[in-house]
């Protein structure tokens, strides 16, 4: 199993809203969970001796989400002007290349289609987040160094 098939995986269980997932072939043991604030992958070698067969847990029923606030309707009209950049994948959220190096991006910054706007830490694997749109920056919705979900709003763009 390689990297981009465990990378699925992932955003398959994000989708699907399964707590738990185990899936053990003859050479790997994945375990993912979710339903915290982080989703949790272990990846575990397993030795070619040991024939253990594919399981897969059953879904459990999704949290219940969290009651909408008077202030969400303003919120998404005002935001409704705007393009929503997402996160592709699950990951640690970097705003810079590396901790000596200037931003990506900064809120009021013009982009072009494919700036880079972020790293995005995946298994040891630092994946840049090109930009789709171009536009003005208008907001930055997550902090430096903070886990992301896939689908999980990272800017906003005003297109105009």
């Amino acid at each position: 199993m390689d990297l981009k098939d465990i990378q699925n995986l992932i955003k398959f269980v994000a989708k699907s809203g399964a707590s738990e997932v185990k899936l053990e072939t003859e050479d790997v043991k994945i375990t993912i969970r979710t339903g915290s604030e982080t989703e949790t992958t272990y990846v575990q070698q397993v030795p070619m001796q040991a024939q253990m067969p594919m399981q897969q847990a059953v879904p459990q029923a999704p949290a219940p989400a969290p009651a909408a606030t008077t202030d969400a309707p303003a919120a998404a009209d005002e935001n409704s002007k705007y393009i929503t950049i997402k996160s592709p994948i699950i990951g640690t959220f970097y705003r810079k290349p590396s901790p000596d190096k200037p931003l990506f991006v900064e809120v009021g910054q013009t982009i072009a289609v494919g700036d880079v706007l972020c790293i995005i830490e995946a298994m040891k694997l630092f994946n840049e987040i090109e930009s789709e749109v171009s536009g003005k920056i208008v907001k930055i919705l997550v902090d430096d160094s903070s886990p992301v979900e896939f689908d999980q709003p990272l800017f906003l763009v005003d297109p105009s």
